[in-house]
């Protein structure tokens, strides 16, 4: 039986409801806040603790990139095993316990001991924490989504799910805000030598702070009411549905190779592809990306309200043609110093943003309550493993190579991919489970 937490409030009344729903809208946010600046922040600062933590000799960049492959690739055994928890204990619970083991992660990464000292130790130590915050956050955004469609007034889940995506960006620019300041402080030779820890200590602060507002957090009450009822209306168990759950989450998979391999390409690669092309970058230059981002935290919440009104599909799919179409050029005119780099960045989020804004919500409804997360985050997490955490490692093997120009390339056919897979959705019907905010809507849109 699931109990109530403390604090969740009416749901019944105007009044009541969106007291709860902003309080819940507050509480997913503040972990996407908190997941990306951990995994941004450890992206960006690859190129300065490098040299600390891994033995001379080694190839520094490529293992430490390892790292942020390898807790991507741990997301979906703790998709496998947070998603049953959240699925049979609550969004409320499995939210907190992806917090607390993040927040411990990045206190960990910031007392990690060098190399010079531990040997290859540090490496392995390293690799083992990036390991254990991909199993803690393996069901973080599939839970997230799931209960953002759960609490959302029906009439605005694709504006919740793109304001709920904004934590996102908005953990994004605390990454480069903090990463420019940093280089405004130590300079790039004493970040180097130790500064680079202030940047996983500033994680594990923010991690502490989404725990305590989660404390906070109501429960879904569609999820409490199916938990009661031990049953969910519309949702049989015959063949046929388990056809369309399996084909949807196969569309899941494939539609996120396009949004992780441009997001990851545009928000974490792109100061080492400057860097392969046109020189490093410095703390303006670094600074000068929070325009692109402040921009599509706009363009996000602008889209989601579309989506809202014509269908999360068309602004779904006319997204991913756009990014296919600009990337390469985006990225060849940079290459090229035509073009800085803070305006391809525009240029490409301003294409994904309509597809970012209404991934969460969107994927969600494919899936029935009492198996969203697990459904949902399974291929999710198993595509943005493959597309998104190994991308870094990709394009820079493929710099390593000379072969610098093909990586906004293979974003592109990611994008192409997607695109194609969004042929595959079926959009059920959505019946909530007795006593849910919201009610029944059909073909998987708020209406």
């Amino acid at each position: 039986m699931v109990r109530e937490p403390v604090g969740i409030g009416r749901q019944d009344g105007g009044g009541g409801r969106r007291t709860a729903g902003g309080r819940s809208l507050w509480a997913a946010t503040v972990g996407s806040v908190v997941e990306t600046f951990d995994w941004t922040i450890y992206a960006l600062l690859v190129p300065f603790f490098s040299g600390q933590l891994v033995a001379p000799g080694a190839p520094g960049i490529l293992v430490s990139y390892t790292g942020f492959a390898v807790g991507f690739l741990a997301r979906p055994l703790g998709s496998l095993l947070l998603g049953r928890f959240s699925d049979r204990r609550g969004r409320r619970a499995a939210m907190l316990l992806s917090m607390t083991v993040v927040a411990a992660g990045c206190f960990a990464l910031a007392a990690l001991p060098i190399a010079d000292g531990f040997g290859a130790g540090s490496a392995v130590l390293l690799v083992l924490i990036r390991m254990v915050q991909g199993l803690a956050v393996g069901a973080e955004n599939s839970t997230v989504a799931a209960y953002v469609t759960e609490t959302a007034p029906p009439r605005r889940r694709m504006l919740y799910s793109g304001i709920s995506y904004g934590g996102v960006i908005l953990g994004t620019v605390l990454c480069y805000l903090v990463l420019a300041a940093l280089l405004a402080h130590f300079g790039p030779a004493d970040l180097r030598a130790g500064g680079w820890r202030v940047g996983f200590a500033v994680g594990g602060l923010l991690g502490l702070t989404a725990v305590l507002i989660r404390r906070w957090a109501a429960e879904s009450p569609e999820f409490l009411a199916c938990t009661r009822s031990g049953r969910e209306d519309g949702d049989g168990q015959d063949s046929r549905s388990r056809r369309l759950v399996r084909r949807n989450a196969a569309a899941v998979f494939l539609m996120t190779a396009g949004l992780t391999s441009g997001f990851y390409l545009t928000i974490t690669y792109l100061p080492e592809y400057v860097r392969h092309t046109a020189g490093p970058a410095d703390a303006r230059g670094t600074a000068a990306m929070v325009a692109p981002l402040l921009m599509l935290l706009v363009m996000m919440a602008a889209t989601g309200a579309l989506a809202d009104r014509v269908g999360a599909l068309p602004v779904f799919r006319t997204g991913l043609l756009l990014t296919a179409l600009a990337m390469v050029p985006a990225y060849a005119a940079v290459g090229a110093q035509r073009l800085p780099p803070w305006i391809a960045a525009t240029l490409v989020l301003a294409c994904l943003a309509g597809p970012l804004a209404t991934a969460n919500v969107f994927f969600a409804r494919l899936f029935p309550v009492r198996i969203r997360v697990l459904a949902m985050g399974l291929p999710l997490t198993l595509s943005t493993a493959l597309f998104g955490g190994a991308f870094p490692l990709m394009a820079e093997a493929l710099a390593d190579a000379g072969r610098i120009h093909l990586v906004p390339w293979a974003a592109t056919a990611a994008a192409v991919l997607s695109l194609a897979a969004t042929c595959l959705v079926h959009e059920p019907a959505q019946v909530s489970a007795p006593g849910a905010v919201g009610g029944r809507t059909s073909r998987g849109e708020s209406r």
